[in-house]
């Protein structure tokens, strides 16, 4: 099986979570027998902050201009089983066009920031990646959320089959190691810097950090301003790459994840560094979102901190109770968040799309 892909990048995974997600699904995949041709538009920011070159049994092409590769792409197309855009493809709309013209593979559109996608059209403004017919021509939409988003991609965007691919992770890649004294610390935060989900970080972290000044706090990510709120306990790391993940969230006795707002307020779109951390054996704080209890058992599996008492209180827990809540969440993870599972669940959707269930004929009362 052949899937061609026009994303946003899986080459860099400075500043973005698509990146580790990408690399993790492929290999996956390539376990399972497919060819993956990755294309990716070669944004200089990105080329600056490359970690990664190939793709394991495929093809990553980086291009320039998408009307100078556009007969590299229609040759891919032409033995593709399934051909797909995501989400913040810098090229989405002619690769959307593109996709739908090609004759043989089936046509999915992968939405990997649904909330973000609703946002932004239910307050009258666009997404880029989204054209005027939103999402009717696809065969499958894929969503990284889940709950009541499917039915708005459908009710709004025309998506005819919408079902959700969760975020995951490789367990080969995130697994247990062993303490670095640079990243330790008390809490630590990786993600890029976002003003809608700074109320949430100055209260699970900020806050905790001015109140505890005896207490070391570290923060890795990327375009931080120069006036973000630091303390003299909280240390800054400006980028990690992939490989270096493990070892930081290990190297804290808790580490913190915080949703982006359109992502908070939608929820069921469980972040990818949350099972990226418990992999990686780590006891995670997070906030709170509807769907969580889905994913973690609250209080045996992760903590959740609604505010900056909640963070005090996780931090006053002895490393025993924060062991057994890591190795809980790593267990549960396993079992049901790796990037296995998510080629499985990809597999299934896209078998479903081509061979759809029979409609089922309204019920009648008898008589």
């Amino acid at each position: 099986m052949k899937l061609v892909v026009f994303g946003l990048t899986i080459s860099s995974s400075w500043g973005n979570g698509h990146a580790t997600l990408w690399r993790g699904l492929v290999g996956a995949l390539a376990k399972r027998g497919w060819t993956v041709v990755f294309c990716e538009k070669d944004v200089p920011y990105y080329a600056m902050n490359r970690d990664l070159w190939e793709i394991p049994g495929g093809d990553l092409i980086l291009y320039d201009d998408f009307e100078d590769f556009r007969g590299v792409f229609r040759s891919h197309l032409e033995d593709a089983d399934v051909a797909m855009v995501t989400s913040y493809c810098p090229d989405g709309l002619a690769a959307s066009d593109l996709v739908l013209e090609a004759a043989r593979p089936l046509k999915v559109f992968y939405d990997l920031d649904t909330p973000v996608t609703l946002s932004r059209l239910g307050d009258g403004g666009a997404a880029s990646y989204v054209g005027p017919r939103g999402f009717r021509d696809f065969d499958l939409v894929l969503s990284y959320t889940g709950g009541p988003a499917l039915q708005a991609l459908r009710d709004r965007l025309g998506a005819r089959r919408a079902v959700p691919l969760y975020g995951h992770v490789d367990p080969g890649q995130y697994r247990p190691a062993g303490r670095d004294p640079v990243f330790a610390g008390d809490l630590s935060f990786i993600g890029t810097y976002a003003a809608d989900r700074q109320d949430r970080l100055t209260a699970l972290l900020i806050e905790p950090a001015q109140r505890r000044p005896d207490l070391r706090f570290v923060i890795a990510g990327a375009q931080y301003p120069a006036d973000f709120p630091w303390t003299d306990n909280i240390y800054f790391l400006r980028h990690l790459a992939p490989e270096a993940h493990p070892a930081f969230y290990a190297s804290s006795r808790l580490t913190l994840n915080v949703t982006r707002r359109a992502m908070a307020q939608s929820g069921w779109c469980p972040s990818g560094r949350l099972f990226e951390a418990a992999a990686s054996g780590a006891a995670i704080l997070t906030d709170w979102w509807d769907g969580l209890d889905a994913f973690f058992a609250p209080g045996r599996e992760i903590l959740v901190g609604h505010d900056t008492g909640d963070a005090l209180a996780a931090l006053a827990m002895s490393d025993a109770e924060l062991r057994r809540i890591a190795e809980a969440a790593r267990a549960r993870v396993l079992a049901e968040h790796t990037s296995d599972a998510r080629a499985a669940d990809f597999e299934r959707a896209v078998a479903e799309a081509r061979h759809p269930l029979p409609a089922r004929r309204p019920q009648t009362e008898e008589a």
